[in-house]
């Protein structure tokens, strides 16, 4: 049936889908695993210095049986954190090459294998996104580079095929980065505090759709959780 109301802006972290990526040990799983009623689905390891609750992911049947146990709704989680997606699409591509009888997805030809993983991807993130939890995504960083009408320049993105990259950032309320910012301590030497930048820029990808977030963050998820807690600013 046709709506009759208009569909409210989501108030709870519980209800968006965020990407957090970055360079390594930089603290994501750590900021993630604060999420309220937080499990990991754990595609590697890395969380062993962290108490969370967490389901090894190896395969992607793995994953797609750890799906259905959350589509359930039987439990008290309220966040779902799926610790890399890089590699759960890895899987995604062994699980269609195992079905097809292929080493690689090139093997098809004409592009059908590529379309069949990205299918897959797809859809199941899809699922994973429209539950009714929030959904974080981890990811690493790279620098590729990118050329414009201006030159070429380098922009750090998540490590991601370029196909699976857009599924990601075109699913997501927020893409944070997480990054390196530079100062000075009070002794004068060169220091580095973990932030996270959440607006889009040149040299990285980043957004936030809410419009709660400032540019900048300590990585800190108190600070993160009371910056999209504050009201929007509304012009009038």
């Amino acid at each position: 049936m046709l709506p009759t109301s208009k569909t409210p802006p989501k108030q709870d972290l519980a209800d968006l889908s965020v990407l957090v990526y970055g360079r390594p040990k930089a603290g994501k799983s750590s900021f993630c695993s604060h999420a309220d009623g937080a499990l990991f689905l754990a595609t590697e390891a890395g969380l062993n210095h962290l108490e969370t609750y967490q389901v090894p992911i190896a395969s992607w049947n793995d994953l797609l049986d750890a799906c259905a146990e959350i589509a359930k709704g039987e439990h008290d989680f309220r966040t779902i954190i799926l610790d890399t997606v890089d590699n759960a699409y890895r899987f995604c591509s062994e699980y269609i090459c195992q079905k097809h009888h292929i080493d690689h997805e090139s093997d098809l030809g004409y592009g059908k294998g590529y379309s069949l993983v990205i299918n897959e991807f797809t859809r199941v993130l899809t699922k994973l996104s429209l539950l009714p939890y929030g959904f974080y995504l981890v990811s690493h960083a790279q620098d590729i580079e990118i050329e414009t009408r201006s030159g070429k320049h380098i922009r750090t993105v998540p490590t991601l095929p370029e196909k699976a990259r857009k599924v990601v950032l075109g699913l997501v309320d927020m893409i944070l980065f997480v990054d390196f910012e530079p100062y000075t301590d009070e002794e004068g030497e060169a220091q580095n505090r973990r932030v996270i930048r959440t607006k889009p820029s040149t040299t990285y990808e980043a957004g936030d759709r809410t419009g709660r977030l400032p540019d900048t963050l300590p990585l800190d998820y108190s600070a993160f959780l009371a910056s999209f807690s504050e009201e929007p600013f509304q012009d009038q």
